[in-house]
């Protein structure tokens, strides 16, 4: 699915402002990427830094850190977690975060609280559908893959 040319996948988690996406892996670890319109906004992403595993997390505290041609920040964090792991391919070429958003995933998380409670708080679906096609649109956002 698509929307304004910004790739959209159903089955996933969105954060409210459709930044992250989530997904929930078969271990109830949580996988953590970047959608595509954050990847657009961003632009070509040139560096990312992952807490080191261990490392636990609060809402507001970051997982990863990343730096663009014209941004850099927080990939932001709004659950209680454990950092699993950082994805070695991004971390050894970010780019891949432009070229394929859903498949370069940032960092994979344990969730410390009931894990169904926590997805509560994500948008999924049609209504996630309709809310990522909203921002898209109110934000004039056309996304546009980087290639490698």
């Amino acid at each position: 699915m698509e929307c304004n040319g910004c790739e959209f996948h159903p089955e996933l988690y969105y954060d409210s402002e459709y930044q992250i996406w989530l997904r929930q892996e078969y271990d109830d670890s949580l996988t953590i990427g970047m959608t595509d319109i954050s990847q657009t906004i961003a632009g070509k992403i040139v560096h990312v830094r992952v807490r080191r595993p261990g490392t636990v997390r609060e809402p507001g505290k970051p997982v990863a850190t990343i730096e663009s041609g014209k941004w850099a920040g927080p990939v932001p964090n709004f659950i209680h977690c454990v950092i699993l792991e950082g994805n070695p391919e991004v971390l050894d070429n970010p780019v891949l975060l432009n070229s394929d958003p859903y498949n370069a995933w940032i960092a994979k998380v344990q969730v410390s609280d009931d894990l169904e409670t926590i997805l509560e708080q994500f948008v999924t679906g049609d209504e996630a559908f309709e809310g990522y096609c909203q921002r898209a649109r109110d934000e004039d956002i056309h996304c546009q893959r980087k290639v490698r």
